[in-house]
């Protein structure tokens, strides 16, 4: 992987900065608790153990009990009693009432469960404070039971349920005398011994056991008139908790006592306060109160976590970079749901995570403005030169571009028109541009649809390589091929040249692969992509060496030995290049096998300097092909160089410049 740009990392810091910013700024905002209280209520519905593991029991004041009761609310005190002392007898460790007696009785009740809650020792009694409003005065009024009760040993707790702005129950009620405390305490005084008091944090919130009816419910009417239903000792050692179980539909609004929590989007119902406060008793006496982590520490998770999504957004890419910054964001819900579960603590995670996908978004975003401007500029710089698939691949891995001068592996390929400067003397000025036009048009055609880069027309010349600006591991095979379509080219044009007026076109194609210097050369006010070095120049002068043996194609060793069998080729000399030790073979394509074969033999006895084998050996290739232009090149050759004396420094190669 390539160092990431300037542009990159300017794009991915300002990315990543908006992306801190924003999610810290979010922290501070009331926007942040309405975001993340979803994400607790998800939390809390998935991981509820949906049971009580603690001897807590509820007495509801429900429908039923109205129907088989026959009375109005509010109800005689002396029904009260009896279910006091019923609860008592029943050895119930606490009895709580999460009603507000405020005001006295009108049937003279009132002593008799004041007498109830003197024998049980062990009753507590739900106090409440109201907003009051008059002309002169705005005032929280305390509202605590009336005195009897509390003369007679009941303890009072405030009950009242702090709502978060959605008007659900998260918050943990934090008052010294709420009304959970005071149950507690009323516990600890019972049984002696059987649980300390429990340390809530400040700021501690709610971990719902499950929907309503999670704790062991019984129904007034059937506690009161000692229903044989329900079991001798089913209240014994219970913290029994009294209180209104009026069911409604989250559609009818609240009423009597009822209050939304996490469960009320699946249930589709109201829970009751007084299994609220059995929740609290619970939460509190197992440790289970869901504690948020500091705010500190929620900003060095976002800090974290962009830390992390750090190379995703500098080597951003969309496949690549989503999985990162994914796995990061699922790394902090992991952590965050595991911390909720086996610790209780809450670690938000709208905030990072929310930042990553904004950093993703905000990068992707600066990446495809980078990138379109980019294309823009190699699509100017390269369109001239290559095919629109290889500019699209150009575009699509611009990092396989490096633009300025730079040492390739190359194919040169350099065509020139044998005869075009007699044809053009015959011909209008007009249909001479007909006939160079359409040859290099079709030309520029096959070279393109073959992966090369057309680097200059000279006149009916043509220099083209392969290899550059995109690397190609088969630029010698593709040259060549490229090579055989032209000549098929040539072939298929002539009724058009003749057409135009032109007598039969050839052409001249000479390859050579080799290292050449690539890149955008000339000054700063005009330049263009070529390739510059003797590479260049040998495969320049092999397109002119093709008049000496009459072919068509000539291509050297080097490009020969790079596709093996994939082009079939004839052996056709050795030559010498000015300035260089080692003599270069070239060959041309042939399809005859036993052409092939025959020219082999034919070379081997002429390097060897066995005359009469290499006479013969030439012979046996014009029985095969009579008019071989390279087998008329050697008879002449050897009928020179037979007169002289044997060298041993022969190597059967000729000299460039003598061609």
């Amino acid at each position: 992987m390539s160092l990431p740009g300037k542009n990159a990392l300017t794009n991915a810091f300002i990315s990543a900065l908006l992306a801190w910013t924003l999610g810290l700024g979010v922290m501070w905002t009331p926007l942040w608790h309405a975001m993340e209280t979803p994400v607790f209520d998800a939390l809390t519905v998935a991981t509820a153990p949906k049971r009580s593991v603690l001897p807590i029991a509820i007495v509801g004041i429900d429908e039923a009990s109205f129907t088989q009761l026959g009375k109005r609310w509010p109800w005689s005190r002396e029904m009260h009693a009896r279910l006091i002392d019923r609860l008592a007898q029943a050895g119930a460790s606490v009895i709580a009432f999460d009603i507000v007696l405020a005001e006295r009785g009108e049937d003279g009740g009132d002593q008799a469960m004041a007498q109830a809650i003197s024998r049980a020792g062990n009753v507590v009694l739900s106090a409440d404070h109201t907003y009051t409003e008059t002309a002169s005065t705005k005032q929280w009024i305390w509202v605590d039971p009336i005195i009897e009760f509390t003369s007679a040993g009941a303890v009072s707790g405030l009950a009242t349920t702090p709502l978060d702005p959605d008007d659900r129950v998260r918050t943990f009620p934090q008052y010294d005398d709420a009304f959970w405390r005071q149950a507690i305490r009323a516990l600890i005084k019972s049984r002696p011994g059987s649980v300390p008091e429990p340390y809530v944090a400040p700021g501690a919130m709610l971990r719902h056991l499950g929907p309503t009816h999670t704790f062991p419910y019984f129904s007034y009417h059937q506690v009161l008139n000692g229903d044989l239903s329900i079991a001798p000792d089913a209240f014994a050692d219970q913290l029994v908790l009294v209180g209104f179980d009026l069911r409604t539909s989250p559609e009818a609004g609240r009423q009597r006592d009822l209050f939304a929590t996490p469960f009320i989007g699946t249930s589709r119902l109201y829970t009751p306060g007084v299994e609220l406060q059995a929740t609290l008793i619970e939460n509190a006496l197992m440790g289970q109160a869901i504690e948020p982590v500091p705010m500190w520490q929620n900003m060095a998770l976002l800090t974290v976590a962009l830390l992390l999504a750090w190379p995703a957004l500098v080597y951003w890419s969309p496949v690549r970079s989503v999985l990162l910054v994914g796995s990061i964001g699922a790394a902090v819900v992991a952590l965050s749901v595991w911390l909720f579960v086996s610790y209780n603590l809450w670690l938000t995670t709208t905030a990072p995570v929310l930042s990553l996908g904004l950093a993703f978004i905000s990068t992707g975003t600066g990446s495809y403005w980078i990138e379109r401007r980019r294309a823009t500029q190699i699509r100017s710089a390269f369109e001239k030169y290559v095919s629109s698939e290889v500019v699209g691949d150009i575009v699509a891995h611009p990092e396989r571009l490096t633009l300025g001068g730079e040492r390739r592996e190359l194919t040169l390929l350099f065509s020139d028109l044998a005869g075009f400067t007699s044809m053009s003397e015959k011909l209008s000025p007009e249909a001479v541009a007909d006939v160079i036009n359409l040859y290099l048009n079709e030309a520029t055609k096959i070279i393109m649809s073959h992966g090369g880069t057309v680097d200059k027309f000279i006149g009916d010349a043509v220099m083209a390589f392969w290899g550059a600006p995109l690397a190609d591991p088969q630029h010698a095979l593709h040259g060549t091929r490229a090579a055989i379509a032209m000549q098929q080219m040539m072939d298929r044009l002539q009724p058009q040249f003749k057409a135009f007026g032109s007598d039969e076109l050839k052409l001249r194609i000479g390859l050579h692969s080799g290292p050449a210097v690539v890149g955008n050369m000339g000054s700063d006010l005009r330049f263009t992509y070529t390739a510059l070095g003797d590479t260049v120049n040998l495969a320049a002068r092999l397109e002119g060496v093709n008049k000496a043996y009459g072919t068509r194609i000539l291509l050297t060793g080097d490009t020969a030995t790079q596709f093996g069998p994939a082009v079939t080729l004839r052996p056709v000399d050795r030559v010498r290049v000015k300035g260089k030790d080692i003599p270069v073979d070239i060959f041309t394509p042939c399809d005859d096998p036993a052409l092939i074969e025959a020219t082999q033999h034919a070379l081997d006895a002429y390097r060897a300097q066995d005359w009469p084998r290499a006479t013969e050996a030439w012979a046996t290739v014009r029985k095969l092909c009579p008019d071989d232009t390279v087998a008329a090149v050697f008879e002449a050759r050897i009928a020179q160089v037979s007169q002289l004396d044997k060298q041993a420094s022969w190597d059967g190669s000729v000299a460039l410049d003598k061609l």
